[in-house]
């Protein structure tokens, strides 16, 4: 447990990384000129670049340790961090922010670490360390972003950078080689890969449950990147107004993954709750837009984020169990893939409706999208049948 601490801490502070910018980035970034457009595409980019560099960073700690590239990673955010916090152009907002999302694409070396350091039923509980850390992380990190601001709009990302510092340190210190000399490489395979894109959605079974992720991934996306910048435009929310916001909807999904979806799942089965969760959340992302930002628009957000609580775990749960052993990583790999791809194709499309059609266009386009998703999701569950008993 304690050689698993510096990676658990490694992803969490990844997503408060990520996170701490979300309140912050609308302000950021048009100090420096920037467009509602280029706001979102410096969301996008940050995956993009996550997007394709996850399987590098899993293939070198492959062939060179899972510790050095840890260190290396790690090392890389904070310098990133801090050089995104000193840009003073808008083009330099675009590189290190790239350059961040390069850095902290380690997730598949942390989950490879875990591996090396689990076994059996630990290894699950590993893994599910993971999603707590990568949870709880980005929970914090758009509340601590908000509030920090008040210090100034380069105040959290220099406390961001800091904390990579302190991170670096205890990884240095605390985390051994945990590949062992000798072990077969993971076989991490490119992240860019059409066919396995193509293969995988035309899977017999658990095909249409792959793009259903996909679409709700987007859509989710969508929201996510055009908010601030909606919210600063049309209801001139300060930065720690978006954070508490934020930070309301992180501390729901963490009580709906981290408590309830288990009983939930027991008592009503996964498939009902996927149908719910994805009819709650278009719900939320159509009534968004016209919420009162002084009232009724953090019980929108919080029934966003119960229905986006409710679908994803079960829906990855569904995956897996449907998908054969054999099959297990190539389907749930490309399915994460996947997912990344989304999360550059959502904010890229939701910052060019709010620049070219109408800031309250992206909410309603995605909420569009989820009730064709939540039709998907019928076809879909129908196709996967009972659960395969465990």
């Amino acid at each position: 447990m304690r050689a698993l601490l510096p990676v658990l801490l490694t992803v969490f502070l990844d997503l408060v990384g990520f996170g701490i910018v979300i309140p912050l980035l609308p302000y950021f970034a048009r100090e420096y000129g920037a467009s509602g457009l280029h706001v979102t595409l410096l969301m996008a980019v940050y995956s993009l670049a996550q997007f394709l560099m996850a399987p590098v960073w899993g293939g070198l700690s492959d062939r060179y340790g899972r510790r050095p590239i840890m260190l290396v990673s790690v090392a890389a955010t904070a310098i990133f961090l801090a050089a995104f916090a000193s840009s003073t152009s808008l083009w330099m907002l675009f590189v290190f922010r790239a350059l961040h999302g390069v850095a902290t694409a380690n997730i598949s070396t942390a989950q490879a670490a875990v591996a090396d350091l689990t076994e059996g039923k630990d290894r699950a509980m590993g893994m599910g360390m993971i999603g707590a850390a990568f949870g709880v992380g980005f929970s914090l990190g758009p509340w601590m972003g908000g509030e920090l601001a008040v210090y100034g709009l380069s105040t959290p990302i220099w406390v961001a950078a800091g904390l990579s510092v302190i991170n670096f340190v205890m990884t240095w210190f605390l985390l051994p080689e945990t590949r062992k000399p000798g072990a077969a490489a993971a076989g991490h395979t490119r992240s860019v890969n059409p066919g396995a894109f193509v293969q995988v959605a035309r899977h017999a079974v658990v095909g249409p449950a792959v793009v259903l992720t996909f679409v709700m991934t987007a859509a989710f996306a969508l929201m996510e990147s055009t908010f601030g910048v909606f919210a600063a435009d049309v209801h001139q929310l300060s930065p720690a107004q978006l954070g508490r916001m934020f930070g309301a909807a992180g501390l729901t999904g963490i009580i709906v993954q981290g408590g309830l979806i288990r009983p939930l799942a027991r008592r009503f089965g996964e498939g009902p709750l996927v149908r719910v969760g994805i009819a709650l959340l278009a719900s939320g992302l159509a009534l968004l837009p016209y919420a009162d930002p002084d009232g009724s628009m953090v019980a929108v957000f919080i029934l966003i984020s119960i229905g986006q609580g409710l679908t994803t775990p079960n829906l990855y749960s569904l995956i897996s169990r449907h998908t054969s052993p054999d099959e297990q990583g190539f389907v749930l790999g490309t399915n994460q893939s996947m997912s990344a791809l989304a999360r550059v194709v959502g904010p890229t499309v939701g910052g060019l409706l709010y620049t070219h059609i109408s800031p309250r266009s992206p909410f309603q386009v995605s909420a569009l999208v989820l009730v064709g998703g939540l039709g998907l999701a019928f076809y879909a569950l129908r196709r996967l049948g009972p659960t395969p008993s465990a």
